[in-house]
């Protein structure tokens, strides 16, 4: 049994509850933080302030914990939640700013006029209007203003045509799952969702299986459904990160039977035999090590 130092005294009651819960799973499972930082995509020194109360634990570290110890994952999300609120609410918000006061001139500024320059006299060489009789009116010397440029205006029309002709040319090379759209959520619509800030959410119904088109992009391989290398799945885990881990077993020979997006029980037994013949501890759990194994 690990001997837990003191959580802080202002810390609120709902969030120490949370961290309780978390300690307590942790000397269940036996593991040390060490093997959590293994485990898990989360190091040691987060595990540390998590688990301290000095730091709110996100929600994927809950839910991978809850996971390794076999808990109740939805209730603990529950007591997550419901600390998360309690932590923001305690947190100072900052003061704003005040504007700067912009400073408007007293009088409009006018134009500089512009005043020709004198050509020297010839008969003295000086610069400067010849020398004149007493009673002679000086000439005024011509002032020449000049005229005040309005700006240019540039018309958006042009502007938004030519946005959207860059925007329209350069989509199939940031999106380059563009030619699977047609073949519906199983790939090319997911992985252009994700792309474009709005994946579409994950329903399985019994039965649907979903397409693998296996692709090696930047030396690691995708099917098109996920590229994430940090989530932790295990027994029971469903959603497009399953779809993908399904996929690339496939790939590497390992039948996980139907490709449904569910952790079912051929899922785990191929997720072993990869994990063997990798070097990786043979759990069942996809973690950022089989995620390597099963990118490469």
């Amino acid at each position: 049994m690990s001997r837990w130092s003191g959580l802080p005294a202002s810390l609120d009651q709902r969030m120490r509850q949370l961290v309780v819960q978390l300690r307590r799973l942790k000397d269940h499972s036996g593991l040390s933080l060490a093997a959590l930082a293994a485990r898990t995509p989360y190091s040691k020194s987060s595990w540390e302030r998590y688990l301290n109360g000095k730091k709110l634990p996100p929600a994927g570290a809950v839910e991978a914990l809850a996971r390794l110890c076999g808990a109740d994952v939805t209730r603990l999300l529950a007591l997550h939640e419901v600390a998360a609120q309690t932590w923001r609410a305690g947190r100072p918000v900052p003061e704003a700013r005040p504007p700067v006061p912009v400073v408007q001139p007293a009088t409009p500024v006018q134009p500089v006029p512009w005043i020709a320059p004198v050509p020297p006299d010839p008969q003295n060489g000086r610069s400067g209007p010849p020398p004149r009789a007493a009673g002679d009116e000086a000439p005024l010397p011509a002032v020449h203003t000049v005229p005040e440029r309005p700006g240019r205006q540039v018309p958006l029309g042009p502007l938004v045509l030519g946005a959207l002709v860059v925007l329209v040319v350069a989509l199939p090379v940031l999106c380059p799952w563009q030619d699977q759209l047609a073949a519906g959520r199983g790939t090319g619509a997911a992985m252009a969702g994700r792309a474009l800030g709005a994946a579409p959410q994950f329903t399985s119904r019994p039965g649907e299986t979903f397409d693998c088109r296996v692709r090696r992009q930047g030396g690691a391989l995708y099917a098109g459904h996920s590229r994430t290398g940090t989530t932790v799945l295990g027994g029971g885990a469903e959603g497009w990160d399953v779809v993908e881990a399904q996929c690339l077993l496939r790939r590497h020979g390992y039948d996980p039977g139907v490709v449904d997006g569910l952790v079912g029980g051929r899922t785990l037994r191929a997720v072993k035999r990869l994990q063997a013949g990798s070097g990786l501890p043979t759990d069942g759990i996809v973690g950022p090590g089989t995620w390597k194994a099963l990118r490469r």
